[in-house]
């Protein structure tokens, strides 16, 4: 049927994102602006990305109802859009599981279906990989708000952009951070890079390596493993062996579970470990494994601040929502689709050209985020030049700023505790 509809229009003279926009320059003049949001809302890695629906959800209450309480937040001190008319805002959640070609097939669903004028999220960088090559098929805008994989945004695409660090970052930070503990007398001859092998693991490790080897630091060994693997006492085996010094683990949800319960099992534990965000932020894992891994060094974007911050305010909204405080992956889904709605709003429409136009345009300063950025404004491939990362150490049931000292709330703690 759609190849059908194609050819028909093909004939016409239009190309597929004319067609892409045609249903949606016919809606109604007050219709909500319909946004398509991805996540793996089932499967493995379903605890983050239902986390990040709901940050999204937060997001959407906080354009649609004024919120004195945020006056610096763009968008949050009026009721729906100014720009379009006071609009207000529909986010249409799909469930991609994970799976890439899930997500190739749902963003299509949402662009010729369900007629949004935007997508978002993705969180898996493999599964944004697949719908944002959708989107710009379509010419229609993709907000990747927390895939951090480096390659998305080095296929020459128009119609991507994102907000967040990507791994070239954090390999800098992780970087700069263990430099400073060698220079400060700690011991780091080898450092050990576990990463799953989807786009994001492979991706991220990758771009880590380089920034080791440039601070004068040794990676070995790299372990690269399958992903929602169901046995990984192989790797830590080869772990135990190496015994580097340090490891960062790139790896979601239920396997950075596995590997923490593994290497208790295993009765191994390196002086610093740092896990790559993603599964290491998950409530969920600091629930199954948190006991386990005392100590353990993230990267985060997000602190929640002090009362009456925005960033306070807003972790306050989404508590009420979520029953648990913003971590770094949902407050990167916020900030993501809180930045694409104020460019929608800059635009002062939803044609797709005029929304592209506006996020290329997009200069956001950091008081305008609920974020730890130092701002939004996009390069020519659509990357925040201005995006930032802190580290966090995981104590007791919460991670809390260690490094850089600026950021820092309590210093940091070495060697890694894990269950002792």
């Amino acid at each position: 049927m759609l190849k059908t509809t194609r050819r028909t229009f093909s004939r016409l003279g239009l190309a597929a994102p004319a067609l892409a926009l045609l249903p949606r320059l016919g809606r109604a003049a007050d219709a909500p602006v319909r946004i398509g949001v991805l996540y793996p809302l089932t499967g493995g890695a379903a605890s983050a990305g239902v986390a990040a629906k709901q940050a999204v959800e937060v997001a959407v209450e906080i354009i649609n109802t004024a919120h004195p309480d945020l006056p610096n937040l763009p968008l949050a001190a009026t009721a729906g859009l100014p720009g379009l008319g006071g609009r207000k805002v529909e986010a249409v959640f799909a469930d991609h599981q994970g799976n890439p070609a899930i997500a190739q097939s749902t963003a299509l669903r949402l662009i010729t279906q369900d007629k949004v004028v935007a997508l978002a999220g993705g969180y898996q960088s493999s599964c944004a990989l697949t719908a944002s090559a959708v989107a710009e098929r379509y010419g229609i805008p993709y907000m990747a708000s927390e895939s951090s994989a480096p390659s998305l945004t080095e296929r020459g695409f128009r119609w991507l952009f994102r907000p967040t660090p990507i791994g070239t970052d954090f390999g800098i930070a992780y970087a700069n951070f263990l430099a400073e503990r060698k220079a400060a007398g700690f011991k780091i001859d080898k450092v050990a890079v576990v990463n799953e092998n989807t786009e994001y693991g492979t991706s991220t490790a990758t771009a880590i390596i380089p920034a080791m080897t440039a601070k004068g630091l040794t990676v070995e060994p790299r372990i690269a493993y399958n992903a929602n693997s169901s046995d990984v006492s192989a790797q830590v085996l080869q772990l135990k062996s190496a015994n580097p010094d340090v490891v960062i683990f790139v790896s979601y949800t239920s396997d950075a579970i596995l590997f923490t319960k593994t290497m208790h099992t295993l009765n191994w534990k390196p002086p610093i470990v740092i896990g790559d965000d993603s599964g290491f932020s998950d409530t969920a894992f600091i629930v199954a494994a948190g006991d386990l891994a005392q100590g353990v060094i993230n990267r985060s974007s997000f602190d929640p601040g002090k009362p009456g911050s925005t960033s306070f305010v807003v972790n306050a909204l989404y508590q009420k929502l979520a029953g648990h405080a913003l971590d770094d992956t949902s407050a990167r889904a916020m900030q993501g689709f809180l930045a694409l709605m104020d460019a929608i709003n800059q635009a002062g429409s939803t044609e797709p050209a005029k929304i592209q136009a506006a996020l290329r345009a997009q200069d956001l300063k950091p008081d305008q985020l609920m974020i730890g950025y130092d701002g939004i404004k996009y390069d020519a491939k659509g990357q925040n030049t201005l995006a930032s990362t802190l580290l966090v150490q995981l104590e007791g049931k919460a991670y809390v700023a260690v490094w850089p000292a600026r950021s820092a709330v309590q210093p940091l703690v070495l060697p890694f505790k894990g269950w002792t």
